[in-house]
């Protein structure tokens, strides 16, 4: 092949032009590569330095908050503080991130939270002050005990990252929307966690659900229309959203252009008054995860357990506002995607590792997360009262009057 033919091909002609000019180019993508590299090590490293602790939640047989009281609770995780110039780019610090869990056993039904531990005695304290029934305990990791991918082991599990269906700023049905804010009778009462207390306690000896919901302070992420490089939050595109539904359909009023008349429907007036409220509450970036997990070769039992797992999670949805969507999960559509199970096996130990570490804005995860205010977070985990009357829900077998006088705070 001659010259010429060979600049003619367009694959190898790129290559040629590449090569030519990678002095110009070249130092910018390996600079670029090499802070890539470092920012990955400096965050790894602080990782893996940072205490944490898994706390386990009793409640009382009793509890008569409404899940406006895990707000509260929520809102002392809302850490948006990331340090200096030194501890951000020499030590690698990162902004906080906790694990909310509801996980069965078996039917057995228990309460996480996960956290750094410098933050223990402050989420503690918050959990104690909204609800003085509650115990709060320090407990082993429960994922330490699933030997999932080692040898011998006899286990197995299906999982799903959940998506949105709409744009994030759309909110997904609520507590207020069921009407728990207003602390009606309990015969009344519609609490929506009662679909996954439910779900968890039907399943049997042998099984386990691992429901997981990550979060972080949320922060200006996106980028600002009509810019090079500045940044807006999740409130700024919803704000954005709702105006253009407020002027999408005008009426010039009889007093002339100066005035108009936005034309809603009942639905779209509903959609804005819910972003709306929306945008009052706190933020967090979220990754939310379901497990199931069950005993090798019992795949009857993936087949009966994992369509009701599915419909668990529908009564946060509705039509006009958002709902969850199935995302990434341990599962392929067809066989010709993954001759021999290699990458099954692969993307299924991503999958529980991701889990187990709880991973999921930084490496090794590094996934695109949804927005959930304190609102919608708390709809999903809170500590539910005598409307969830799942027998197998571990509560404590006696009511506490106060939290432990000498706590502390710091």
């Amino acid at each position: 092949m001659d010259l010429l033919t060979y600049l003619n091909n367009p694959f190898f002609g790129t290559l040629y032009i590449l090569g030519k000019t990678f002095v110009w180019w070249g130092p910018f993508v390996t600079v670029y590569l090499a802070w890539g590299l470092y920012m990955a090590y400096i965050h790894a490293r602080y990782i893996s330095r940072v205490p944490r602790v898994l706390l386990e939640i009793k409640m009382p047989k009793e509890i008569f908050k409404s899940p406006q009281a895990m707000e509260v609770v929520l809102s002392t995780m809302y850490q948006t503080t990331k340090g200096n110039l030194i501890e951000e780019y020499i030590k690698g610090k990162l902004r906080s991130w906790f694990s909310l869990e509801i996980v069965s056993f078996g039917g057995d039904v228990h309460f996480y939270i996960w956290t750094e531990r410098k933050l223990k005695n402050a989420i503690e304290s918050t959990i104690y002050s909204q609800y003085p029934g509650v115990e709060v305990y320090e407990v082993d990791d429960y994922t330490n005990k699933v030997p999932y991918g080692l040898p011998g082991s006899d286990w197995d599990f299906w999982g799903v990252e959940w998506k949105f269906s709409k744009e994030d700023f759309y909110p997904i049905k609520t507590y207020v929307d069921y009407g728990l804010d207003k602390d009606p009778k309990e015969e009344f009462k519609v609490d929506p966690l009662t679909a996954v207390l439910e779900y968890m306690a039907s399943i049997g000896p042998g099984e386990q659900v691992w429901y997981q919901l990550i979060i972080m302070a949320s922060y200006a992420r996106y980028h600002k229309p009509g810019t090079l490089f500045k940044k807006e939050d999740w409130t700024a595109r919803g704000k954005r959203e709702v105006d253009k539904m407020m002027h999408r359909e005008s009426k010039t009023t009889d007093l002339g252009t100066a005035f108009t008349k936005t034309i809603l429907s009942p639905g779209e007036k509903n959609t804005v008054e819910a972003i709306e409220r929306s945008f009052t509450k706190l933020g967090f970036d979220t990754g939310f995860r379901c497990f199931y997990l069950f005993p090798k070769g019992q795949d009857i039992l993936k087949a009966t357990r994992i369509p009701h797992l599915l419909s668990s999670i529908k009564q946060y949805g509705s039509g006009n506002l958002n709902s969850f969507k199935l995302g990434p999960w341990t599962d392929f559509d067809y066989p010709w995607q993954d001759w021999g199970g290699r990458r099954l096996k692969l993307l299924k130990w991503r999958f529980f590792d991701n889990y187990r570490r709880r991973s999921y804005f930084n490496l090794p995860a590094n996934k695109k997360p949804l927005v959930l205010n304190t609102e919608e977070i708390a709809t999903m985990f809170h500590f539910p009262g005598q409307v969830a009357t799942t027998p197998t829900l571990e509560r404590v077998s006696s009511k506490r009057g106060e939290p432990p006088p000498n706590l502390p705070v710091g």
